[in-house]
């Protein structure tokens, strides 16, 4: 059997959890800063998750995260 290809863009993008979640970066903090706020700013620094939608497929071809 093969080994399994990970996709090398998915895997700079995400990371999974210790309980098997998806983490992700919020999008919105490469220009245009001026026009936000201190407080959207802060909260577009953090990570979050992904959706339960969309973990499949992150996790498909993420094989080996």
């Amino acid at each position: 059997m093969p080994k399994l290809r990970t996709n090398k863009g998915a895997a700079k993008r995400f990371k999974l959890t210790g309980t098997g979640k998806v983490k992700r970066r919020k999008a919105g903090m490469r220009h245009l800063l001026t026009s936000k706020s201190k407080n959207a700013k802060r909260a577009l620094g953090k990570s979050s998750l992904i959706s339960k939608t969309h973990e499949g497929s992150i996790k498909k071809i993420l094989p080996y995260g």
